[in-house]
């Protein structure tokens, strides 16, 4: 870990930056700044279907504008598919994975017939199609190259965090919006046996970001509350992996007229729109809702 606190803002270049991205970003940018620490940007591309090089560029044009700076280089997760392979081989030794072969109509089909509880998304919890398959059969099937995600064994990845802490839930330092801390207890079960690796890509979210955390000597993750849930989930896989726990932030979500929290996908205004619209980086903060004056260098205007 490094002497500074060090924290990041992790987009996706799968569709334009809108204002609560900006809230994101200055919340972890002026976290840095008030704790005299580092701040890094990290391009999360797995998804390389839906990420596209000219949201890369933009984000570099958005955060700027708003008077954001980070360090270099950038860490782009589509080049370190290897780190996060590595991540899973060590996972797979432990026994803690296993092949899921179903696919999404399969796991449908079940979960509709024998209703599951459901996960902090909202998905219904994966209900063992795979989980107990016979090896001679998973072999058969890999022999047949056929398509697998990598799943958590969560009662297995349970015993092993028992045996590393002594408990088989979590804890986090969360910190509050005056970064005064709180110890926080979670039950990473409520996951299930969640997706590690996906079929299409070596990774998931929740590997690639626990991984790149540690590697970069992130000690204060801030992020929306959406991701709250998920902590759990990491703080197990940064136990059983051997990596430092950072301390977390996860802020407030914005929302629109419809009571929705913004997103790409739902078209919301985007930062770029903004700036063409003739709106300043101070007036972003106001509408943000975020306090005091803009952080220096944010006047410029790339539009």
């Amino acid at each position: 870990m490094s002497a500074r606190p060090v924290l990041r803002f992790a987009p996706s270049p799968n569709g334009e930056l809108h204002l609560g991205h900006a809230l994101s970003a200055l919340v972890g940018f002026d976290m840095a700044k008030r704790l005299g620490g580092r701040f890094l940007l990290r391009i999360e591309d797995i998804d390389t279907t839906r990420c596209r090089e000219e949201y890369v560029t933009q984000i570099f044009e958005d955060l700027a504008w708003l008077g954001i700076t980070w360090e270099e280089p950038v860490l782009r997760q589509s080049l370190h598919f290897t780190t996060y392979s590595a991540a899973s081989d060590w996972l797979l030794k432990l026994g803690l994975l296993y092949p899921c072969f179903a696919t999404r109509s399969e796991i449908g089909e079940a979960t509709e017939t024998r209703p599951t509880a459901l996960d902090p998304d909202g998905t219904p919890l994966y209900p063992g199609l795979h989980k107990n398959l016979p090896k001679e059969e998973v072999a058969l099937r890999l022999g047949r190259n056929e398509p697998f995600a990598l799943r958590l064994d969560m009662d297995r990845a349970l015993d092993a965090l028992e045996g590393i802490t002594g408990a088989r839930r979590v804890t986090f330092i969360e910190l509050d919006d005056e970064d005064n801390p709180q110890r926080i207890e979670m039950d990473p079960a409520d996951w299930g046996d969640a997706v590690i690796v996906r079929k299409d890509v070596p990774t998931s979210y929740h590997l690639a970001v626990t991984v790149d955390d540690a590697r970069q000597g992130v000690t204060h993750v801030t992020r929306g509350r959406d991701l709250y849930a998920a902590t759990s989930l990491h703080r197990l896989l940064q136990v059983v992996l051997g990596l430092p726990e950072p301390v977390y932030h996860h802020h407030r979500l914005l929302h629109g007229p419809d009571g929705h929290k913004l997103s790409k996908s739902a078209g919301d205004t985007g930062l770029r729109a903004l700036r063409g619209q003739g709106v300043t980086p101070f007036e972003i903060r106001q509408r943000v809702g975020l306090a005091g004056n803009a952080p220096e260098g944010s006047a410029r205007n790339l539009s």
